[in-house]
């Protein structure tokens, strides 16, 4: 049986359905309720309970909730790293910043951008579950809500020291390594310095900035005027992609556009470890970051039906040049299973199993 309170759980967040079709037409709450637990009892293996994931709001959480998401992101920077891309990264968190670092170039301004990513932070979510014991939700964050003309990026609920990620870099306090040359794409104006609260503020990095291996502090430098690439019309604009190849292009920015978009443009916002190129997963913002743009590009698949497995774009930099498939593979390394980008593309199917509300 199932309790009152999942019951009210999964009312609460109108859920339409996971790992299976959304309905046909608009159904009511009880209706959503009784598909959702038929769903579940139906589809449970022997011995496994099926826990689908949904993905809200950071705003919509409560502060117990924001803190049991902070304390598993915490647990696994306390957890050893099993088998790191770059030998250096001491804990779990440092694996999956390292194996980025180590993919980069491999992944971005290619086709495989966002189905890889999805991927990437469906793998650190399960690293949170399965090594962390978390139960509660993946929350994204909607910076639309954060960039009107007379907020500072600053003031942002995120960056609250007490409930959020911490703020601001602290000026001073942090120097870059001398080697920090342009092959590992470090702007040196992002690096306000360490951060200055917040549960992170104490964390220690052993793989970064860049393609570098260096033990340092948690870094972040904001960057009020990326907040024009944030805005609720920058993600209208986007959705209205006519394609595939036009929404990846518009949504991921530089180098194929002139100017930032909405992802470089978000990684430029947080500025410091955010801002790079490789290492930007060292900070935690980067996966609730990601987990926002995933959710626009599934609002951008939910458009027309005809968007579901649709992926177009190079999948390599050097010739011969390919077009990507769907059967293209997405390697995670130690992170998780490779999957190709056919397994990816519905999020309401395994191995995804997830949904945004």
């Amino acid at each position: 049986m199932f309790s009152s309170t999942t019951i009210l759980f999964a009312l609460a967040f109108f859920v339409n359905s996971f790992c299976s079709s959304v309905l046909a037409g608009p159904p009511s709450i009880k209706e959503q309720a009784l598909k959702y637990y038929a769903y579940r009892q139906d589809n449970r293996p022997a011995g496994k309970n099926i826990n689908p994931s949904l993905n809200p709001s950071r705003r919509t959480l409560s502060n117990l909730e924001k803190a049991d998401y902070i304390k598993a992101v915490k647990c696994l920077q306390s957890h050893p790293a099993r088998d790191p891309a770059m030998p250096e990264a001491k804990t779990r968190f440092d694996e999956f910043q390292a194996y980025h670092i180590v993919l980069a170039d491999k992944i971005h301004n290619l086709g495989q951008f966002l189905p890889w990513h999805r991927h990437y932070i469906r793998s650190y979510e399960k690293g949170l579950r399965n090594e962390c014991g978390y139960n509660g939700t993946f929350p994204y964050w909607d910076w639309t809500q954060d960039v009107g003309v007379n907020q500072s990026l600053s003031d942002a609920p995120v960056f609250d020291p007490m409930t959020g990620f911490g703020g601001n870099g602290v000026p001073g306090t942090y120097t870059l390594p001398p080697n920090n040359n342009t092959d590992n794409r470090i702007f040196p104006e992002a690096f306000r310095g360490c951060l200055e609260d917040g549960p992170f503020a104490n964390y220690t990095l052993s793989v970064g900035p860049g393609k570098l291996a260096t033990n340092h502090c948690l870094t972040r430098g904001h960057n009020n005027d990326a907040k024009k690439y944030l805005t609720s019309a920058a993600e209208a604009n986007v959705t209205r992609s006519p394609n595939f190849e036009v929404f990846r292009v518009q949504l991921e920015g530089e180098p194929i556009t002139t100017d930032h978009r909405m992802h470089d443009g978000g990684h430029d916002a947080i500025g410091g470890e955010m801002s790079n190129f490789y290492s930007s997963p060292g900070e935690p913002l980067f996966y609730l970051h990601h987990a926002n743009l995933d959710r626009i590009w599934w609002r951008w698949q939910q458009a027309n039906a005809s968007r579901m497995y649709e992926v177009s774009g190079p999948s390599t930099k050097e010739e011969p040049i390919r077009e990507v498939t769907l059967d293209y593979i997405l390697t995670m390394g130690s992170l998780g299973p490779d999957v190709t980008i056919r397994d990816v593309m519905d999020i309401h199917s395994e191995p995804n199993c997830y949904t945004y509300v």
